[in-house]
């Protein structure tokens, strides 16, 4: 049954297919913001809804969709499985994204024609032609500005943000310092030595760049407080204390009265969305660091894990609502809130939707930070923490809407197409740790963690239908380990760089590599790379970072010599001395007595999920009633439809947009599909194998009158093949 549309829908889809009308009217507010027949900002509008009016392609025709063009951008690393997980933005009928080696490009919109590059690398050479500056990390986005009789783009490789002229590519010189700025500075302390990234763009409101930041998420750790810049000039603005000084709102909740003054994160990576109308930017926060020990830092940890509301002029809170108190989960927000309005006993409420890795959504009133349906505090597990750990004793819990992810696992969740083999030694996985909870706190014994890291909703995002009250969202269901390890210290003797290798290694690098280098999860191995890496190139990967890697300039030259002789297995006995005496734990505040053993998997023998699929979702959830309207799985794997197995879903990173037209487009998954779903009953009506993964969000977009979607196929994760494509389909005969 067809759904009449809404007085104030009907008006906004009138008045968005009159023409043009991006950039800010004379009261300064962006009139484009909820214009959803473009795509000129990231996830589509400023509220992120992912949402297109556009009803040009629709379940009748979609089977008659046609690569319309593609553009390769040359620059795919194959050997070190590249990505791209960019959203790209149309602005005047250029699209604009980012490459593998985090370049920015334009194109002709509608034909993909080249029209310039801007390689940071060329902008980022110190005086003997050494990159120094660029950080090699993901890209999701950018974002612009129009003023002055010209667009801005505002890019970001590494920890530097650019402003970039939108006619040709060149860098705005007046912007900054020599046309950036470096996301290190104006922090309130010194950290020119920590991982400072962004990885999602900042956002715009009237003459302000908001930006956020990734930062590590280890000790030591920048700090990931809120910024504003002038996007003109590049000056600060305003500044917004994630974690609070003395003095300041939220301080009280950190029982510990000096840990502002080391403690990292509580940072917004995912970026903003934004409400001009209102004058207020939404943003979620992440966890505080260390993400799986907080000892050192008891208390509810306000503004970490928090939803906040804040005054887009100027920076002050006007509300803020935590959805994990003392994370030691590694829980941090994936994506930004979205701005939905919803029929809510009886009333159109404008609202944020909040979608998190535990499968949970929070849905607030946008001007309040009130839930629009009940939350309670409920008791969680607090036995087998650390003795000196503190745990809280309850977390917020949504009663509405229904969580779209799996929250609970047993030894009854095995996965059915296992071997007899594979389904002992699981079973022995469990008999050997705790389970059962989201919320076990992590201690002497390991935990099946479950929703793991990357469990639930991703940084792709969800997407809102305006005109059904329907969010479309989809999720990980993946099994990890949480493994604690002693972090034990020694007073140093006499060491050959090796064995201080050895010791610098399970500091910083054992996390992510594992006890035996032979890497966890997304991250890779790092046995026999001396064939790829010197002392010097291993120098500057750890000088720089990569992609998920932070960067560890806070390490002296001697200590990364020390680690290459250890992981290039350059020394195995050594004769030289190291003299880098550490410092003990009672002089280090960020020293960290447990690390995690890495970020691994609870797998069977042949690689696939030890628990039972579906191990990726896409779900309906109906925002007035809170409850379910439909929920598939997501993605399959060839060997065992081969087999006849039903769709088990597959592990997926990159959001869907949903349209007018009835449909939703979501690639995201491992098995390198893009999809169509019918978004009424979750039916896929096509699909369409793309050069790689699309392990990212697609831009739909009008243009001349032809309907438009665009998805970047960068592949490199979960052991996929790494490509440079961005691949644009439309309808045929519509030139």
């Amino acid at each position: 049954m067809h759904k009449l549309l809404s007085l104030p829908l009907l008006l906004l889809l009138l008045c968005t297919c009159a023409g043009d009308k991006s950039g800010p009217n004379a009261e300064g507010v962006d009139t484009d913001w909820q214009d959803f027949t473009t795509w000129a900002h990231y996830g589509g509008d400023l509220g992120l809804n992912h949402y297109s009016s556009s009803t040009q392609i629709s379940a009748a025709n979609v089977d008659q969709l046609e690569v319309a063009w593609t553009y390769r951008t040359g620059d795919a690393d194959t050997a070190n499985a590249s990505q791209i997980q960019c959203n790209p933005i149309v602005v005047d009928g250029v699209l604009y994204g980012s490459t593998p080696q985090m370049r920015l490009f334009a194109v002709d919109a509608a034909t993909g024609k080249h029209h310039w590059t801007f390689d940071p690398d060329d902008d980022a050479l110190d005086e003997n032609g050494s990159v120094y500056k660029h950080i090699m990390i993901n890209s999701r986005g950018l974002t612009h500005w129009k003023g002055d009789d010209q667009t801005r783009l505002f890019f970001t490789a590494g920890s530097l943000t650019y402003a970039i002229d939108a006619a040709d590519g060149s860098v705005i010189k007046s912007f900054g310092t020599d046309g950036y700025i470096d996301l290190h500075k104006d922090l309130g302390r010194d950290v020119d030595e920590n991982f400072v990234v962004s990885t999602s763009p900042g956002i715009v409101f009237e003459d302000l760049l908001i930006m956020g930041t990734r930062v590590d998420e280890t000790l030591p750790a920048a700090p990931g407080h809120i910024r504003a810049y002038d996007v003109r000039t590049g000056e600060l603005a305003w500044i917004f204390h994630t974690i609070p000084q003395p003095g300041e709102q939220g301080y009280e909740t950190w029982d510990n009265p000096t840990a502002w003054e080391y403690t990292g994160g509580g940072n917004p990576w995912s970026g903003f969305s934004l409400d001009p109308e209102r004058g207020v930017v939404y943003c979620g926060t992440g966890s505080s660091s260390y993400d799986f020990y907080g000892a050192n830092r008891p208390g509810t940890n306000l503004f970490a894990n928090c939803i906040l509301a804040l005054d887009a002029r100027t920076g002050e809170r006007k509300w803020h609502y935590q959805t994990v108190h003392h994370d030691l989960w590694d829980k941090d927000h994936p994506t930004p809130p979205m701005l939905v309005t919803v029929d809510h006993d009886g009333n159109q409420v404008d609202a944020v939707a909040q979608v998190t890795k535990n499968g949970d959504l929070f849905l607030l009133d946008r001007d309040s930070g009130e839930p629009l349906f009940p939350v309670e505090e409920v008791p969680v597990p607090t036995e087998g923490a650390f003795p000196e750990e503190y745990v809280h004793p309850t977390q917020p819990k949504p009663t509405l809407p229904k969580p779209f992810g799996r929250q609970e696992l047993t030894p009854n969740d095995l996965n059915p197409y296992m071997s007899e083999a594979d389904k002992e030694a699981a079973l022995a996985e469990f008999q050997a740790s705790r389970y059962g909870h989201p919320y076990l706190p992590p201690g002497e014994q390991k935990i099946i963690f479950f929703p793991g890291m990357d469990g639930g909703a991703e940084w792709g995002g969800p997407a809102f239908d305006p005109e059904t009250g329907l969010l479309y969202v989809n999720a990980n269901n993946i099994a990890r380990f949480l493994e604690m390890i002693p972090n034990t210290w020694e007073a140093p003797g006499p060491e050959t760089w090796a064995r201080a290798g050895h010791r610098i290694y399970n500091q910083h690098c054992l996390n992510c590599h594992g006890t035996d280098r032979a890497g966890t999860g997304n991250n890779p191995s790092l046995i026999n790379i001396g064939d790829r890496y010197d002392t010097p190139t291993f120098s500057s990967l750890m000088r720089r970072g990569r992609r998920m890697m932070p960067a560890f300039g806070h390490l002296e030259e001697e200590e990364i010599n020390a680690l290459a002789s250890f992981v290039l297995e350059q020394e195995k006995e050594g004769k030289r001395g190291f003299t880098i005496v550490p410092k003990s734990p009672e002089e280090d505040p960020t020293f960290l007595p447990y690390k995690l053993k890495g970020y691994t998997k609870f797998l069977a023998s042949d690689g696939m999920p030890a628990i039972s699929p579906p191990w990726g979702t896409l779900t309906a959830i109906n925002l007035n009633t809170g409850e379910h309207a439909w929920q598939v799985p997501l993605g399959e794997y060839a060997h065992y439809k081969a087999a006849g197995y039903p769709a088990t879903g597959t592990e997926n990173y990159g959001g869907p947009v949903v349209t007018a037209g009835g449909l939703l487009f979501i690639a995201a998954t491992s098995d390198g599909l893009i999809r169509a779903f019918d978004k009424a009953s979750g039916e896929i009506v096509w699909e369409h194998e793309l050069p790689a993964s699309g392990f990212a969000t697609p831009s739909v977009y009008e243009l001349n009158g032809r309907q438009y979607i665009v998805i970047a196929c960068g592949g490199g994760k979960l052991g996929t093949k790494a490509s440079d494509a961005y691949v644009a389909f439309a309808l045929p005969g519509r030139d």
